[in-house]
């Protein structure tokens, strides 16, 4: 039976990306999968152009009964239910270290005989993963992080955030913005060599604002570490592990400090292994950051889907990583999708 992909509607708030476009649609057609779309209006790719190729468009929410053997194709998690999930899942899970609800998810999935395959582990041979939107959640945290700071100079916390056509338009506001103040932010970012810490370099160079790139050597030493506080931002792009040091801790805010802004990419305030262990919750688009301190104020950004602020971009550049994965999920050559369903059946095991 050949495959058949079921890209389903987002259901989050200012969640517009897509784990494929209309163009790896078509590659998916052409190779003789079967797509069919669910009609999602703030879907950054149009309807129309899904419509266009031949996809079978249906209503949102309609997998749910979907046919078994279907594949259901999405970003974030699904909405909570009690309902027993009986179909091949890829998707961002967020359910295999410890996760508040992680259990009653995972055994939804025991009771219907379904299987996560998590965007977050289809990784190669040597554990490195094959899709990522880590380059764009850098850009856009770093971005972000900048708001946050332009607002305190105008004596605000940051407003709400919307998501823009493309990169150009964003640079082009914030360069406004900047110009506003007649200051001259710069930044340190931890993790600068990575696809996170990359992005975020990259905005701050594109708006000719000095950035500082630390990455394991220079945090090799432990921390914490007085030179972020020397600093107007700090961006956090590591993947925090048992063994990453303490970075800025609630020590580090009374303490004389340029510091205004952090954004924490990694953005998982309630692990043990985090880094930044100053705020006790993710923020969002809607309401981008906390304050953590008043004279001077200290902002933290914190938002777990940043690269939907430039969803057609991000979504185009991680579509085209994830094709080839999805032109081979049954063949499998290198192990990929088999890795990450033993990841599933080692943690809905222990979920039973």
């Amino acid at each position: 039976m050949s495959l058949h992909y079921w890209l389903r509607a987002e259901t989050h708030l200012n969640e517009h990306r897509s784990p494929i476009t209309p163009k790896e649609a078509a590659k998916l057609m052409q190779a003789g999968i079967q797509i069919t779309v669910e009609r999602n209006p703030d879907r950054a790719c149009p309807d129309a152009d899904f419509t266009a190729l031949g996809c079978t468009m249906v209503d949102a929410g309609t997998w749910v009964d979907a046919p078994s053997d279907t594949i259901i194709l999405g970003l974030k998690d699904i909405p909570v239910a009690d309902f027993p999930l009986r179909h091949k899942h890829i998707q961002f899970a967020h359910v295999f270290k410890g996760q508040d609800g992680a259990e009653q998810y995972l055994n939804r999935f025991n009771q219907g005989g379904g299987t996560i395959y998590d965007l977050e582990f289809l990784v190669d041979k040597n554990g490195r993963r094959h899709a990522a939107f880590g380059y764009w959640a850098g850009f856009a945290g770093a971005a972000a992080g900048l708001m946050a700071w332009v607002a305190q100079i105008q004596g605000k916390t940051a407003q709400a955030i919307s998501s823009y056509a493309d990169t150009a338009t964003l640079i082009a506001e914030l360069k406004a913005d900047i110009a506003a103040t007649s200051k001259q932010p710069d930044a340190l970012v931890i993790g600068a060599l990575g696809r996170v810490g990359t992005g975020a370099c990259d905005l701050f160079t594109a708006l000719d604002l000095s950035v500082i790139k630390w990455d394991m050597a220079e945090t090799a030493s432990g921390g914490p570490f007085p030179e972020i506080r020397n600093h107007t931002l700090f961006l956090n792009c590591i993947l925090a592990n048992p063994d990453t040091p303490l970075f800025f801790g609630k020590d580090d805010i009374s303490k004389n400090r340029t510091l205004r802004v952090i954004t924490d990419i990694s953005c998982d305030p309630t692990s043990s292994y985090n880094p930044v262990p100053i705020y006790d919750d993710v923020t969002s688009f809607s309401a981008p950051a906390v304050r953590v301190a008043e004279n001077p104020p200290l902002d933290v950004v914190a938002i777990d889907n940043l690269p939907s602020m430039l969803p057609l971009e991000s979504s185009q550049d991680y579509a085209s990583q994830l094709l080839p994965l999805l032109l081979s999920f049954t063949s499998d050559e290198d192990g990929t999708w088999a890795r990450a369903k033993a990841v599933f059946d080692k943690k809905s095991t222990a979920a039973a």
